[in-house]
C-alpha cells in the first residue's frame, strides 16, 4: 500500500543491513553514556547506578528488547507495534498506543537540538543570547529533519558513524582511568542524598525505547533475518556504552564527587583524568551524538506515521513518500512538533514522555501475551524460547518497573498526561468522522465480505491475525511475500472499522 502513485517502488529504495540498523537501535535507545550522569547524583552514588545498569537491562531492556524481535519479525512493517496492538485489541486501542507513542518520540526528540547547544557552551565554549540560541535551535532542527528527508540509509551510514566518533573517546578515557581505579568507590552510597524519582526517571529514560525501531522493519532487508540480529545486537552495545564509562568515571573520581554528578559531567571527568583535550573530545563526540539520537528518533517517528497512513488509522497523505523513499508529511509533521515543545525543560521532558511510553508500554507487553494466547501458531521467524505462560512471566519484572515510574510522577505529569490520552481518544474519533464524511483521503482496509466473522472464537481470531500480516507484507520484495495486488489486499484485524468508516479513496495504482 503506497500513499501515491509517483512513490518509488519497495525494491528500487536501498534497504537497512544489520549494521546502519544496530546503530538506529542504539541510537533510538541510547546514542552513549552522555545523560546517564544524573543517575549517579540522584541515586547518593555509585552504587544504585552501577546496580541498575546491571540490573535493569535484563529486567526491563532484554524483554522489550525480545518481544520487539519476535513481533518485529512476525510483522516486517513501518506500522510497527501499532500493528501489534491492533491485531491483539483493535484499531481504537491501536491509535491511542500509536498517538501517545508519537507524541513521546516527540518530546523526546526536542531535547537534542537544545542538548546540542548546551553541549558546545559547557566548559566556557560557545553560549549564545536567547534569541540566537531559539534560532540556532530551528536552524538545527531544519538541517537535521533534511537529512531524514534525503533517505533513510544515509540516516542509517551517519548513525554509524556517528555511533563510531561517539564512543571513542570513552576507550581513551577507561584506558587513562584504569591505573586510579578504585572498586571500593563502586559501593559509595549516601541514602541521604538518595532522590528515587529522579533516579527512576532516569534509569528509566536510558533503558526505553527499544521498540521504537519497529517502524523501520519495513524498509530492512530481509526484515524477518535482519532485525533479531540487529535487536541483540544493540543491546550489548548499549549496556557496554553506560557500564564501562560509568565504571572508570566513578571508580577513577572520589565519591565525594557523587553531587557534582549532573548532565554534562562526563566532560568534566574527562578534564581531571585526561586533561583539557579529553574534555573537548568529549563534548564534540556528546554534541554530534545528540544529532544522532534526533535523527534515529525523527526516523522511528515518522515512519511510524507513514505505517499508520497505510493501515488506513489516519489521511493518506502521510503515508506520501518524497523521491528518496521517505514520508514527507510525516517528517514534516514530527519536525513541527519537536519546534512546538523545545521550550521545555530538561527534566519536565523527561518525566512527561517516561509516562506517556510506559503507558503504550503496558499495552504492547499486553498485546504480546494475548497474541501469543490467540494465535500460538503464527509463524514468527523469531521467536522467544519460552511457552505462554513463559512469556507472561517475562513481561512482570517490565510492568513493574513501568508501574513503579509512573507512581513516582508528580501530580502534574499525571494530569498532562490525562490531557494527552483524552485528546488522543477524541482525535480517533474525529479521525473516523472525517473518514465517513469522505473529508479527506485515507487508504483505509477494504472491509471483509459480508459472511466473515467476527466473533471471539479461536479459528476467527487466528485467521484476523493471519489477514493483518497478509495485509501488512502485500507490499514486501517477492522473496519475502507473494506480490498481491494492494486494491485486493483484506486486512480484516484491522476492522475494528464499521463498514462506512472503512470507505476508502485509495488512488488507483500506476
Amino acid at each position: 500500500m503506497t500513499g501515491s502513485p509517483a512513490d518509488p517502488p519497495a525494491r528500487s529504495r536501498p534497504r537497512l543491513t544489520v549494521l546502519p540498523l544496530i546503530a538506529l537501535i542504539f541510537y533510538d535507545v541510547s546514542g552513549g553514556p552522555f545523560g546517564i550522569e544524573d543517575s549517579v547524583r540522584a541515586g547518593g552514588g555509585a552504587l544504585l547506578p552501577v546496580l541498575g545498569f546491571l540490573v535493569l537491562p535484563a529486567l526491563w531492556s532484554l524483554p522489550e528488547a525480545l518481544v520487539t524481535a519476535e513481533l518485529a519479525s512476525a510483522f516486517p512493517t513501518n506500522a510497527g507495534y501499532v500493528a501489534w496492538v491492533s491485531a491483539a485489541f483493535g484499531p481504537a486501542a491501536a491509535f491511542l498506543v500509536g498517538f501517545t507513542k508519537w507524541a513521546s518520540g516527540t518530546l523526546d526528540n526536542a531535547l537534542y537540538p537544545v542538548l546540542f547547544l548546551d553541549y558546545l557552551r559547557s566548559g566556557g565554549g560557545l553560549a549564545l543570547a536567547p534569541p540566537l540560541r531559539s534560532l540556532a535551535v530551528l536552524v538545527l532542527t531544519a538541517a537535521l529533519t533534511y537529512l531524514n528527508y534525503r533517505g533513510l540509509h544515509l540516516v542509517g551510514l551517519s548513525a554509524l558513524a556517528l555511533t563510531a566518533f561517539s564512543l571513542s573517546p570513552f576507550v581513551a578515557l577507561t584506558v587513562l582511568a584504569a591505573p586510579k581505579i578504585r572498586p571500593a568507590r563502586w559501593l559509595a552510597i549516601d541514602v541521604g542524598a538518595v532522590n528515587l524519582r529522579g533516579y527512576f526517571n532516569s534509569m528509566f529514560w536510558n533503558l526505553n525505547y527499544w521498540d521504537k525501531a519497529s517502524t523501520l522493519a519495513g524498509e530492512v532487508e530481509e526484515p524477518r533475518k535482519t532485525f533479531p540480529k540487529a535487536v541483540f545486537g544493540a543491546v550489548g552495545l548499549v549496556v557496554g556504552a553506560y557500564l564501562i564509562p560509568l565504571l572508570a568515571g566513578t571508580g577513577a573520581l572520589p565519591s565525594e564527587t557523587a553531587a557534582e554528578w549532573t548532565d554534562g559531567f562526563f566532560s568534566e571527568v574527562g578534564q581531571r583524568i585526561g586533561g583539557p583535550w579529553l574534555r573537548v573530545w568529549i563534548q564534540a563526540a556528546a554534541a554530534m551524538s545528540n544529532m544522532g539520537l534526533f535523527e534515529a528518533e525523527m526516523s522511528s517517528d515518522s515512519f511510524q506515521l507513514l505505517g499508520m497512513a497505510e493501515m488506513g488509522m489516519i489521511p493518506a497523505i502521510f503515508a506520501r513518500r518524497s523521491k528518496h523513499g521517505t514520508p514527507t508529511f510525516s517528517i514534516l509533521c514530527s519536525a513541527t512538533g519537536v519546534v512546538i515543545l523545545s521550550f521545555m525543560s530538561f527534566q519536565e521532558i523527561i518525566e512527561f514522555l517516561n509516562f506517556l511510553y510506559g503507558l503504550g508500554m503496558l499495552v504492547v507487553f499486553a498485546a504480546f501475551v494475548k497474541l501469543r494466547v490467540k494465535n500460538p501458531d503464527l509463524p514468527r521467524p523469531y521467536r522467544i524460547p519460552v511457552g505462554t505462560a513463559g512469556a507472561a512471566v517475562m513481561c512482570v519484572p517490565p510492568v513493574v518497573l513501568i508501574t513503579t515510574v509512573m507512581c513516582l510522577a508528580s501530580a502534574r505529569t499525571v494530569i498532562v498526561n490525562a490531557v494527552v490520552v483524552a485528546a488522543g481518544v477524541a482525535l480517533y474519533y474525529g479521525v473516523e468522522h472525517a473518514k465517513r464524511r469522505a473529508w479527506v483521503e485515507f487508504l483505509a482496509p477494504v472491509p471483509p465480505p459480508p459472511d466473515s466473522s467476527h466473533g471471539s472464537t479461536t479459528a476467527s481470531d487466528a485467521a484476523d491475525v493471519e489477514d493483518v500480516r497478509a495485509g501488512l507484507l502485500a507490499d514486501e520484495p517477492a522473496d519475502e511475500a507473494p506480490p498481491r495486488s494492494h486494491s485486493a489486499v483484506q486486512m480484516t484485524a484491522f476492522t475494528g472499522y464499521s463498514e462506512t468508516a472503512t470507505r476508502s479513496l485509495m488512488k488507483s495504482e500506476p
